[in-house]
């Protein structure tokens, strides 16, 4: 009932800003004095965005030989609009979101029509607060991130209350509570939690001058569900705790974040009764012409959810940063890597450099190159106990983790299970006036068993031959980019790409090639075509091509796409999803008012 009292006052809001504009224009705040004709004194004014996805789709016999992938429905769409009201201090907005029936590769949970966010908030004298659905984020979202990605179907926006007040010049206090959004419903278990963040150069005048900045804070998430397990006494309050700090100085910085999670047992897991813990520390120095980065992560047992039994993307609290450069071009990022929750030690190191003009690598425009390292391995786990819940045919005893304490883990030391490498060199270089090129060379050694089939380490571990079973993808991959200028707002972009796998693994080698021909600010028109000529099974050596159109008009911005889409991983941030494949006709229509 609460939801459609607040949407209902939302609307009424909205009906009322409209009704003091007969003439039906945007009502805006005036610029005079305000009159008294709007519900806070001025008419206020109103803002927001709409996008609809349109996609009808073919029967491809070639990449979806089956059917498996093709919808009973051919003619599939996704939209949304958000309203904003905004008059003083105070906002509120809504979203309506309609999937009739969800496009192909996103959660099968949008499906229908509803407001599923609406919100009122209020800002006064450094107070701020917020009702109904909100995005928060702690620190570096370890303990608490509330985002949305909607080219994932990721939503997890609370539905409560949020405090925000700073009491004293430089620091920040938030607090939260509430449910999170999982389709059009809301999540069993409810979250709680605070933050607080100090700026010691503002706080102290002693600092303000200083060339050092140092920044502190400190957050707790808890959250509540019910137990209903008939065998194991899982626990119905967890908490979480942690703390960070900044320190910046000229072309230098240090960030670090450090968490720790009480047991909590859930399918993520395999239900052990063991602590978590998280560590985030990167390095960073700039100065002109040269960036270095360095990076270490160590995650154990860091999943967070607000249901104990949730699966795949759905009612994570927290988010864990990657530590892996995030591809875009379209073959490299084919294997991308996906932050591994239960457990993982990473690292990364990053050196850009750019040579001076006019100089022997420079040239007369000069020359930037960047080199990227990053790895990721499982823990060095010790079991500590098992529990036998069965006997094979052969009389061996068939055992899980469940209910147990789990393990135990060296800190600083990485397991006997690579999940991802990858080096990758890039350079940039202007030719001449017309001319621009971006030549990038990628290494990557991928875990296919973990990243896409959702193998444990203790799984690999168990079988004959330990660590010396786990079978891993060897890929090279190359792109050319060349970005030609014709004339005034005339481009032509071009992307030569190739990759290869070592003895044609997986679904061997590919070329890929696309051409986009611009005229700012207007239109675009691009024609790709990927070829998987590799592929082992020779009926899968498939042309997929691509044809786009787009044109913008104001704020509005209408592109359409005809063609085939691979089979692959598509991941944000560390966050992946599957996308099946498909052959049809995208119309996308974006506006903002």
């Amino acid at each position: 009932m609460k939801h459609y009292l607040l949407t209902g006052l939302l609307l009424s809001l909205v009906f009322f800003s409209f009704s003091q504009n007969p003439s039906g224009t945007s009502p805006t705040i005036s610029s005079g004095q305000p009159e008294n004709n709007g519900i806070f004194g001025s008419s206020g004014e109103i803002h927001g965005n709409f996008q609809s996805d349109f996609q009808y789709y073919f029967r491809d016999t070639e990449i979806d030989p089956e059917g498996d992938f093709f919808p009973d429905e051919r003619f599939l769409a996704a939209g949304f609009t958000n309203l904003v009201y905004t008059n003083g201090d105070f906002e509120a907005g809504l979203r309506y979101e309609n999937y009739q029936n969800n496009l192909l590769g996103l959660p099968e949970g949008f499906r229908g029509q509803g407001i599923p966010f609406r919100y009122a908030r209020f800002k006064k004298d450094g107070l701020d607060i917020t009702v109904g659905n909100y995005y928060e984020q702690f620190g570096s979202g370890m303990l608490l991130r509330a985002f949305e990605e909607r080219g994932l179907g990721l939503d997890n926006a609370l539905d409560g209350v949020r405090l925000r007040y700073s009491p004293v010049k430089g620091l920040y206090l938030k607090g939260i509570v509430g449910r999170q959004r999982l389709y059009f419903e809301t999540t069993e278990g409810i979250v709680r939690g605070g933050d607080a963040e100090l700026n010691l150069n503002e706080a102290f005048s002693g600092l303000s001058k200083s060339s050092w900045l140092i920044t502190t804070g400190a957050s707790f998430v808890g959250k509540y569900e019910q137990a209903n397990d008939p065998f194991l006494d899982l626990p119905e309050n967890v908490g979480a705790y942690g703390g960070r700090f900044l320190l910046q100085n000229g072309g230098f910085a240090w960030s670090t974040e450090g968490v720790y999670k009480i047991n909590d047992p859930s399918a993520d897991n395999d239900f052990i009764f063991k602590s978590g813990n998280g560590l985030l520390s990167t390095l960073t120095y700039s100065r002109p012409r040269l960036g270095i980065m360095a990076s270490f992560k160590r995650l154990d047992d860091m999943s967070f959810r607000s249901q104990r039994n949730a699966g795949l993307i759905d009612a994570q609290i927290n988010f864990l940063p990657p530590t892996t450069k995030l591809h875009t071009y379209t073959l490299p990022a084919l294997y991308p890597y996906a932050v591994q929750p239960t457990g993982e030690i990473a690292r990364q190191l990053e050196l850009t450099y750019t040579f001076k003009r006019k100089s022997l690598l420079g040239g007369r425009y000069g020359t930037t190159v960047a080199i990227n390292f990053s790895d990721a391995y499982s823990l060095n786990k010790t079991l500590l106990d098992e529990r036998v819940v069965g006997e094979r045919p052969d009389g061996t005893p068939i055992t899980t983790p469940s209910g147990t304490r789990g393990y135990t883990s060296d800190f600083f030391t990485p397991g006997p299970i690579q999940y991802f490498q990858d080096i990758n060199i890039e350079l940039k270089k202007t030719l001449n006036r017309k001319w621009k090129a971006t030549l990038s060379y990628f290494n990557f050694q991928y875990n296919q068993e973990v990243l896409e089939r959702g193998v444990s380490a203790r799984e690999i571990l168990s079988r004959e031959g330990g660590a010396n079973s786990q079978e891993l993808l060897y890929i090279n991959a190359a792109v050319v980019e060349l970005l030609y200028k014709i004339k005034p707002r005339h481009s032509l972009r071009m992307e030569f790409q190739g990759m290869f796998l070592r003895d044609r693994d997986d679904r061997g080698d590919w070329a890929m090639a696309l051409f986009e021909y611009s005229v700012s600010p207007k239109w675009f028109f691009a024609i790709q075509n990927s070829y998987n000529y590799g592929n082992p099974d020779r009926e899968r050596r498939s042309l997929y091509p691509l044809g786009s159109v787009g044109f913008t008009l104001k704020t509005t911005r209408f592109q359409l796409n005809y063609g085939r889409q691979m089979e692959g991983i598509f991941c944000v941030g560390g966050i992946c999803r599957v996308v099946p494949p498909s052959n049809g006709v995208t119309l996308t229509v974006t506006s903002n008012f």
